[in-house]
């Protein structure tokens, strides 16, 4: 890209260092951690390739989950939130168009008679997911029939999906791969009820940076970066490059 401008830096980077929050939880987009602790992985290089390209330094601010990211949003802890895209994050946060994205789909337990992702949202069915994940926003905003049960923790989602014998379990297409071993005779949907759309988020009233890193994520997606990554990191088949914006 071309230089940037002294206002797109002096917006994401007054002190001369770039603060990205990084989301741990995702194994996808952070897939190990130095000796010293920093992550690992294309949402963390992402970050140095802003950094790169503002011509500043860059410290990667870890969070356990994406909602602590954006509870952390407006409070001077991070300068960009690596993390999903989603309608309730977007009211404190601002963000690009996704540069990777993520299927997710339901696991069904044991003899469910379910085929298809259409026959989950349905009067009578009970679903348990991941509450603040992206995936799980969305259902939030476009389940109607059946119910649906938020619990923190994907982990616990989980047990709670088997504990319960509950109708589905929603999560991440790779992820789930490793849970229906946990529960043999379950199976992982044939598409995806959404895709989480992984975007660059900054704190709001930074309209240059923002219009800036938008560019930016464009460009890194058509020039190949983003792809380049994906493969780097040994997550292809997984983490798909988005479509431009």
């Amino acid at each position: 890209m071309s230089q940037v401008p002294e206002e797109v830096i002096t917006q994401l980077a007054p002190t001369g260092v770039l603060r990205a929050g990084i989301n741990m939880s995702n194994f996808l987009l952070v897939v190990d951690k130095t000796p010293s602790g920093d992550p690992i992985g294309p949402s963390p290089s992402m970050a140095a390739a802003i950094v790169e390209a503002l011509g500043v330094s860059l410290e990667l601010v870890p969070y356990e989950n994406p909602s602590a990211v954006v509870a952390a949003a407006g409070t001077g802890e991070w300068d960009i939130g690596n993390i999903g895209a989603e309608p309730q994050r977007a009211e404190v946060m601002d963000f690009t168009a996704a540069y990777a994205e993520i299927e997710a789909t339901y696991l069904v337990p044991p003899g469910s008679a379910i085929q298809s992702i259409d026959e989950v949202d349905r009067p009578g069915n009970r679903i348990s997911v991941s509450k603040g994940s992206a995936y799980g926003l969305w259902l939030e905003n476009n389940i109607k029939q059946a119910e649906l049960f938020p619990v923190v923790g994907g982990g616990a989602a989980f047990d709670l999906f088997v504990s319960e014998k509950m109708d589905a379990y929603a999560g991440l297409r790779p992820g789930l791969g490793s849970e229906v071993e946990k529960l043999p005779g379950s199976r992982i949907l044939e598409g995806q009820f959404t895709a989480v759309q992984q975007a660059i988020g900054l704190n709001k009233g930074k309209e240059a940076a923002h219009t800036w890193l938008k560019a930016f994520v464009e460009a890194s997606k058509a020039d190949g970066l983003v792809a380049s990554l994906i493969a780097k990191f040994g997550v292809e088949g997984r983490l798909s490059v988005a479509p431009p914006a």
